[in-house]
């Protein structure tokens, strides 16, 4: 049997079929014609892309398919240079620095040639998040709140922000509220904002029909609220959900007075630590929280915090509750002032009890 000698000795025959099935593969390939956003990559750019020179008669088809793989990667990569924004000198480098580690690439040796583009954000996926820290004054205060994530934007667009100062309410016949609490466990937290507690299930508010059940309160210094411009030193926000996610928000403004039980329940489990939530080893009674006289201002308005969601009914107790100078001081100690400006009260409709 006479056996025909390979045309180069040197290099294996599966060289050849190794480089044009790779060639095939990649000009098939749909990356090769798009960006990574989908959208389609300018064809061989004139800045960046010179025209393939026709091919020479060579006597090695494996350099010669290396080679227009080697061109096409590059083209292809300073394209997808040019798309991404870079100055044309930076393409063109991008471009050498691509033909020159092409071989690599298509082994997949290395990963990308230095130099080029990233083809995926540098940016770690919890940036946004640690660059959205906000605060009530400086940098991160209300007034940046909205740049700080696109979600946060309401709190600058929305046209239903709280708090406002209730001023001209209309004095109606207001149902009361009916007020379902009673002694619950609950949890103290310092979430770096406020000091919250968290509550165990029993506990809801009936208004307009709708039930909504209680599921932590705050405090704020001072009130966020005003009523007909007057301040109070604080206010407790009992925030309120109902089965649909919708919210209502009793809030109970708070001066200088006497020493308040159940507020001082809530300063004995403070926990040492932000961000630690510690358990009472006593149950909360809400109803101590509340006023006597249980008469309300309503109306609709938004969160205070970010994101300012709107479509939140609030309930503003008219009369205020008390707390001591000593309770008002701890408070003080961790947040002097941690309430939002006033917003416009843009016409919005304030109902009154009688």
């Amino acid at each position: 049997m006479v056996r025909t000698a390979p045309a180069h000795p040197s290099r294996p025959l599966h060289s050849a079929a190794l480089a044009a099935a790779l060639l095939s593969a990649f000009l098939a390939s749909p990356g090769a014609h798009a960006n990574d956003g989908g959208h389609a990559a300018p064809a061989k750019p004139a800045a960046v892309a010179a025209p393939v020179a026709a091919a020479a008669p060579v006597a090695a088809p494996a350099d010669e398919l290396q080679r227009r793989l080697q061109e096409r990667i590059a083209t292809v990569r300073a394209a997808q240079a040019q798309v991404q924004g870079l100055p044309p000198s930076r393409a063109h480098r991008t471009a050498r620095a691509a033909q020159r580690a092409a071989p690599a690439l298509a082994m997949g040796i290395v990963s990308q040639p230095q130099g080029a583009a990233p083809e995926a954000p540098a940016t770690p996926a919890h940036a946004a998040t640690h660059a959205a820290h906000w605060s009530y004054g400086g940098e991160g205060g209300p007034a940046e709140w909205a740049k700080l994530r696109p979600d946060f934007s309401t709190c600058s667009t929305g046209q239903r922000q709280s708090p406002i100062d209730i001023r001209g309410g209309i004095k109606v016949e207001l149902e009361p509220i009916k007020f379902s609490y009673r002694p619950t466990g609950f949890n103290v937290l310092d979430n770096g904002h406020t000091v919250q507690a968290n509550l165990g299930l029993g506990n809801s508010i009936e208004v307009g029909g709708r039930r909504y059940d209680l599921v932590q309160f705050h405090f704020h210094r001072p009130s966020e609220e005003r009523i007909n411009g007057k301040q109070f030193e604080m206010v407790a926000h009992l925030v309120h959900k109902d089965p649909e996610g919708r919210l209502a928000v009793v809030a109970v403004l708070m001066d200088q007075g006497k020493q308040h039980p159940m507020v001082q329940l809530v300063w004995n489990s403070l926990p040492l630590e932000k961000n630690d939530e510690l358990p009472s080893p006593v149950p909360i009674d809400m109803n101590l929280l509340l006023p006597e006289d249980r008469r309300y201002y309503t109306y609709m308005g938004s969160l205070t915090t970010p994101p300012c969601s709107e479509g939140v009914l609030w309930l503003v107790l008219k009369q205020p509750a008390q707390l001591s100078a000593d309770q008002l001081a701890v408070f003080s100690r961790l947040y002097p002032m941690n309430a939002r400006p006033i917003q416009q009260a843009s016409g919005r409709m304030v109902k009154e009890s009688n």
